[in-house]
């Protein structure tokens, strides 16, 4: 199940991506709307970083072209942000909250610019939408890895872009935040923003996006989450590792509704 879309916010086409010539990523061709939220699901080594990565012109691709809001990436820079694995980032650099935050700035102006005092309004501003304000002057490296990751979020609000690319925003956080960070997307999705996360939670992922994309080195399904979330797709995508299939049948039967009838409830 793969849905093309017209006028799509990202366009991939027969994208091909290997690590010591081995692929990680195999013709993938897919097409994302705007002002959708998308979650991006598979097993580990599936490629879904590298696909993050791909589009941000992280690492050298095999084959393939990627556009942005009908763009190439150098002349959209501005309209996107991403944010990181948690775990991929030094945190023992010595820099306040409100410091990361403010890194964010330097995407909306010229580098060699100074930081304004509207700038820093803007930045306390985000930080109080991930509900971290009364820590702006904490070292970063003090925060748990659920603030820490909030304060990220933060920063990539700052730069006020229109697409929002997210490597795991969830993982390993503690439940308020994942629930401050779930609630905040949501309010972003309702503005029009477009959010494309790589997401491990089968059980949450049809109430967190309204779009779903299967990935397993090749593209499973990229369509809306009540066309892609079932549970032929899951078994194609996860094949005799998918564990869950079972627990969630109980889910969905337990609240009386088809497996193939989730919906974002954003």
């Amino acid at each position: 199940m793969i849905e093309q879309v017209n006028d799509p916010i990202i366009e991939i086409h027969d994208l091909t991506v290997s690590y010591d010539k081995r692929p990680v990523l195999w013709n993938i061709d897919l097409s994302i709307p705007q002002g959708s939220m998308v979650g991006i699901i598979g097993p580990n080594g599936a490629g879904k970083s590298t696909l993050l990565k791909s589009i941000m012109d992280m690492l050298k691709i095999n084959n393939g072209h990627i556009k942005l809001f009908d763009q190439d990436l150098d002349e959209v820079r501005n309209k996107i942000s991403y944010v990181p694995q948690t775990e991929s980032v030094e945190w023992d650099f010595p820099a306040t909250v409100l410091d990361v935050v403010l890194m964010g700035r330097y995407n909306t102006k010229n580098l060699f610019s100074r930081i304004s005092n509207t700038d820093k309004k803007i930045a306390l501003q985000c930080l109080e939408k991930v509900e971290m304000q009364n820590y702006q002057d904490r070292q970063i490296s003090q925060l748990s890895g659920g603030q820490q990751q909030r304060v990220f979020i933060a920063r990539s609000l700052a730069q006020e872009a229109e697409l929002y690319l997210m490597d795991e925003p969830f993982a390993g956080i503690d439940a308020a935040s994942e629930e401050a960070i779930v609630k905040l997307l949501q309010i972003m999705h309702s503005e029009g923003k477009t959010i494309v996360a790589v997401h491990h939670d089968l059980q949450s992922a049809p109430s967190y996006f309204n779009w779903i994309i299967l990935l397993n080195k090749r593209l499973i399904a990229s369509a809306p989450t009540e066309k892609a979330f079932t549970k032929e797709l899951l078994q194609n995508t996860y094949g005799g590792r998918l564990t869950l299939l079972d627990e969630l049948e109980e889910i969905v039967a337990h609240k009386e509704i088809k497996f193939e009838a989730f919906k974002n409830k954003a």
